[in-house]
């Protein structure tokens, strides 16, 4: 998802983010609710993207699960985009 941003800033900053993940994930972005529940959302390069990441406490693994652009009421929206991809299975 990454290497389809364009904008070579851009991924930078949502690299920089990822990369913060690696202290206190837990402790930073948001936990999501409904159909994304156990997942939490971490906003980069402003309020316009998202890493929605889950944790495995026991392996200490951060998985990053998807990266998208917040266009509430979109199909492209990064939200809307997750969960049809937890409806395919995905990713757990």
């Amino acid at each position: 998802m990454l290497i389809t941003i364009s904008d070579r800033h851009v991924r930078e900053k949502i690299f920089e983010k990822v990369k913060s993940l690696e202290e206190e994930p837990e402790k930073q972005g948001k936990a999501l609710t409904g159909e994304l529940m156990g997942y939490r959302s971490l906003r980069a390069v402003g309020q316009r993207y998202r890493i929605l990441y889950q944790i495995e406490r026991e392996k200490l693994i951060v998985w990053i699960v998807a990266l998208g652009i917040r266009r509430e009421g979109s199909k492209r929206d990064i939200y809307t985009l997750a969960k049809k991809l937890l409806k395919l299975r995905l990713f757990e």
